[in-house]
């Protein structure tokens, strides 16, 4: 390597590190004119395309650095889970197992490998994959959360959440809050802060626990809540005190803390145990009495909220998301409805000018204590897997949740129309393998077509 090359590839390297993408780019892409033949350069401007979202760019590059250096296993490895990503699942599996065969001692290829396998449904070898993994190195965190997602999936909760707590994702707060980490000891008399992790669909799931840990003999209960869940977690089973996401927590304070995804692990949470008296989230009265004006009159007709995009920062927003809210234009032949949009943020410009008639509130909608107060006043919510069904959820109100057929999130468990966590209101429409949205959404306007008809 010549040392000018040398000097650019580290450059590179270190800005990638640092996040800065532009300047990684450009001082990988100065090494390769001056180094054509060397294949880190192209694998390490293969990673900054792909996380600046440039695919293809970032495919062609993987390839022309296993060009160069064909017994590669890493770079086998990144191109495969790129591949994987991308849905091409006969190309990935051809890299993953690429890797694994050259370099069979990686428990990251192994446990990529075992992703492919899951995703395609073939459990029993996703499984073999990362117990494969974790034999060759039983601190692979990656390995041990992949292995957790999938027994948690399979409905087996006990070796599920025990390999979930090997998550990292909570060492930040867990470095803000001057506090105890409850370990599971009791609780009796003992001031509990349940802390935020994951996203806003996550929180609102797991604040139910709140009402489990006062019926466990905790003393007070607080949440530490994102910005948009402050006011709705006022009114949630449980919860005494609600603390902002800018407050400050002293040692003192509470005597102990979790984070809220460990609570189902210590509480023991199994499929046929889950703590699910609906509604747990109660909103404001006068807050519903607003909205309801707001709507005005529905006369006879019925109100169906809709949400069509997920978070598109969320790494598999892809294949949760509908590609627009036309995919939900059968639902606006139901005799006797009306649509109510729900959406916010990525999305919401499409009900601006929507492909049918849609009357949209959500310009004025503050938080997510606004949303709970709108859909107090409906009669059915229709999601993708994103916050809002877990709200619906949570007030009690039916919701109709639209799932992917790939990577669809442990939750939900495999196989079932139904779900422990919110038993009752909420119906699962899947897309079947290797269909399209427009099935699932079928489905449920036959169910519908159904139900109004009575």
């Amino acid at each position: 390597m010549s040392a000018a090359a040398e000097s650019l590839f580290a450059q590179g390297t270190c800005a990638l590190e640092a996040g800065d993408l532009a300047g990684a780019e450009a001082a990988l892409r100065e090494a390769i004119v001056r180094q054509p033949t060397l294949a880190e350069a192209h694998a390490n401007l293969a990673l900054v395309l792909e996380r600046a979202g440039r695919a293809d760019e970032a495919e062609a590059a993987y390839r022309d650095a296993l060009a160069l250096a064909p017994q590669a296993a890493p770079i086998w490895n990144l191109l495969g889970t790129l591949l994987l990503t991308r849905k091409r699942r006969l190309d990935a599996e051809v890299a993953l197992t690429r890797a694994v065969s050259l370099d069979p001692a990686s428990a990251a290829a192994w446990t990529h490998l075992g992703l492919l396998y899951a995703a395609t449904g073939l459990e029993r070898l996703a499984e073999g994959c990362h117990r494969r993994a974790l034999e060759l190195d039983a601190g692979h965190v990656d390995a041990a959360l992949n292995l957790a997602t999938l027994r948690l999936r399979q409905g087996c909760w006990d070796e599920g959440w025990a390999l979930f707590e090997r998550r990292r994702w909570s060492d930040t707060l867990a470095a803000r809050l001057p506090l105890p980490r409850w370990a599971g000891e009791p609780l009796a008399g003992c001031s509990l802060l349940i802390g935020a992790e994951a996203g806003l669909g996550d929180m609102i799931q797991f604040v139910r626990y709140a009402a489990v840990a006062k019926a466990a003999g905790a003393g007070r209960v607080g949440v530490l809540a994102y910005a948009p869940l402050v006011r709705l977690f006022a009114g949630a089973d449980g919860v005494d005190v609600v603390v902002p996401p800018t407050a400050e927590v002293a040692p003192g304070d509470w005597d102990l803390w979790a984070p809220a995804m460990s609570l189902p692990w210590h509480f023991g949470t199994r499929v046929d145990s889950v703590p699910a008296a609906l509604p747990y989230l109660r909103p404001d009265p006068a807050r519903v009495a607003r909205w309801r004006a707001v709507l005005g009159d529905a006369g006879r007709r019925r109100r169906i909220g809709l949400v069509w995009r997920g978070n598109p920062r969320f790494e598999t927003d892809a294949c949760r998301s509908l590609p627009s809210l036309a995919e939900l234009a059968p639902l606006a032949t139901l005799p006797g409805v009306q649509l109510v949009s729900l959406q916010k943020g990525a999305g919401e410009d499409e009900a601006a000018a929507p492909p049918f008639a849609l009357l949209n509130p959500m310009p004025d909608v503050a938080d997510l204590a606004d949303t709970a107060a709108l859909i107090e006043n409906l009669d059915l919510v229709v999601s993708v897997d994103t916050a809002i069904a877990h709200l619906a959820g949570a007030l009690g109100t039916p919701c109709a949740l639209l799932l992917p057929d790939y990577n669809v999130d442990w939750r939900w468990l495999e196989g079932r129309a139904d779900t422990p966590w919110y038993p009752g209101v909420m119906r699962l429409f899947r897309r079947p393998a290797a269909g399209r949205w427009a099935d699932a959404v079928a489905e449920l306007q036959a169910e519908l077509e159904a139900a109004l008809a009575i």
